[in-house]
């Protein structure tokens, strides 16, 4: 900022704040018994607004009053937090102490309003930092003391709100997956397309599919379905609607620079295959895995081991590609079932409870080719799967639409503490009075009261340091002078 708004000053930080450096305590005098004063060492600690102590410390070495402003200033060098209680602080922090009548807050907000920049001021070669000297030669923009406590309300009510918006934003994600969750239970339950079945009362299954379908609908996966269904709808098993169930490479093969994408569990996401980093085989090991396992578009993909397990994907790439043994490839008969289907089925949260737990109980879930076989699922007629993909790709198409505004929403809500705090600092956040004392007068009264300060400090010393020479106690000389 060129010019400064009427009656602020440009000054050091240094100049109206006491800066305290932390520093570590020994490691013994550690503890999480509450024993002592709270530690921080750093960032790590940091909440919104107040940091919350993971340790406590019974030997500090450097203390922050309650009310200083604590900054990071090692890795990452910036973020900065309000002391609630008198702390120990490690050598990751400083503490900043205003002087003289400048409201904590004013700091805490001009520091969070450059901390980007901030951020950028630290150096070394192992990890970033800054030192007091930095701190103490920062430059500060100081506006007259009453305009100073106006600009912290404003701030507080503003950011106040800020936050709130935050946080009903926050909620949204969780929201929308619950929705999608919901669908898709409903989906698969015939609870999504009992309206269009009440208008359509001849739709069946033709007899061939029922007799296709039916004869392995017995045994104790199926006795065991998570819910009812239409009278209209089959139970039967994966293994009858697929005319494969296997899985990738159990070994790593040979390979190469380029060639064939060979696609793992990671590559394997919710609703797309991630080619961006994937490992390739050349084109002679390709052809003899893809004569097993020879993955298409239409197939599923179910990542069977790892932290993703259960995760689907419907394969909607004509690209040639191999897979991993942490994948299992199923490939729906298209003439019984339509694979948009069978990922709905697969996706749905008590199906995916289900795939969970039949994970193995060793040290990685893992679920295997012969739990999957005799897996449940329950097949509407053709006419009312059709359906049930239409209506559920168009609840997801809208929860797709209010996912797209929720992160531009978020996006615009992230700047808006940055943009009101440039605006404080500016001198536009509130309106200013000719009538305020100008900064100068406030700096100037700081320099006399550490002036002051000093002097009293220096006579201090000086008296101590004469009784050391005559062997005589500060109460002694006094007691000897008024005689």
């Amino acid at each position: 900022m060129s010019e400064l708004p009427q009656g602020w000053a440009r000054t050091e930080l240094g100049a109206i704040a006491e800066l305290i450096m932390g520093q570590s305590p020994p490691s013994n005098t550690y503890n999480s018994e509450g024993k002592g004063l709270p530690f921080y060492q750093g960032k790590a600690e940091f909440g919104h607004l107040f940091p919350e102590p993971a340790k406590h410390c019974s030997r500090p070495i450097k203390v922050a009053e309650e009310g200083d402003i604590l900054v990071s200033v090692r890795a990452p060098v910036g973020p900065s937090n309000l002391c609630r209680e008198k702390s120990c602080i490690g050598r990751g922090l400083a503490a900043i102490r205003p002087l003289g009548e400048i409201p904590s807050l004013y700091l805490f907000y001009f520091l969070r309003s450059i901390e980007n920049w901030l951020s950028r001021q630290g150096t070394g070669s192992t990890f970033t930092a800054i030192s007091k000297t930095d701190l103490q030669q920062l430059s500060v923009l100081l506006a007259p003391l009453p305009e100073q406590r106006r600009i912290v309300a404003k701030l507080e009510k503003l950011l106040g709100r800020v936050d709130a918006c935050q946080k009903r934003l926050e909620k949204i994600p969780l929201l929308l997956k619950r929705f999608r969750q919901s669908v898709l239970a409903a989906a698969c339950s015939g609870r999504l397309t009992e309206d269009w079945r009440a208008g359509q009362p001849d739709t069946r299954h033709a007899p061939a599919v029922i007799e296709r379908l039916s004869n392995d609908a017995t045994g104790k996966d199926i006795e065991s379905a998570l819910h009812e269904i239409p009278d209209s709808w089959i139970l039967t098993c994966l293994d009858r609607i697929c005319t494969k169930i296997t899985d990738g490479e159990h070994l790593t093969p040979p390979l190469s620079h380029e060639g064939v994408p060979l696609l793992s569990a990671k590559d394997v996401r919710d609703d797309f295959l991630d080619f961006s980093a994937t490992k390739f085989v050349s084109d002679e090991v390709a052809r003899k895995s893809r004569a097993r396992c020879n993955p298409e578009k239409g197939d599923i993909l179910v990542v069977s081991r790892g932290a993703t397990v259960g995760r689907a994907c419907l394969v909607q790439t004509d690209e040639t590609f191999c897979l991993m043994g942490s994948v299992l490839l199923f490939k729906p008969d298209r003439s019984l079932v339509m694979p948009r289907l069978i990922e709905f089925c697969l996706k749905n949260p008590y199906s995916l409870a289900a795939l969970i737990s039949r994970s193995s109980s060793t040290a990685q879930q893992a679920i295997y080719i012969k739990d999957m076989r005799g897996f449940p699922v329950a097949i509407p007629p053709h006419s009312e799967q059709q359906e049930i993909v239409r209506r559920v790709e168009a609840f997801f198409a809208f929860a797709d639409q209010i996912e797209v505004r929720y992160t531009k929403a978020k996006a615009h809500v992230d700047k808006l503490t940055q943009s009101v705090l440039a605006k404080a600092f500016r001198g536009e956040l509130v309106p200013q009075d000719p009538n305020d004392e100008p900064a100068e007068e406030l700096l100037r009264r700081i320099r006399e009261q550490r002036l002051t300060a000093d002097a009293s400090a220096t006579t201090r010393k000086r008296r101590v340091n004469a009784g050391k020479r005559t062997g005589q106690t500060e109460p002694e000389r006094r007691r000897a002078k008024t005689r």
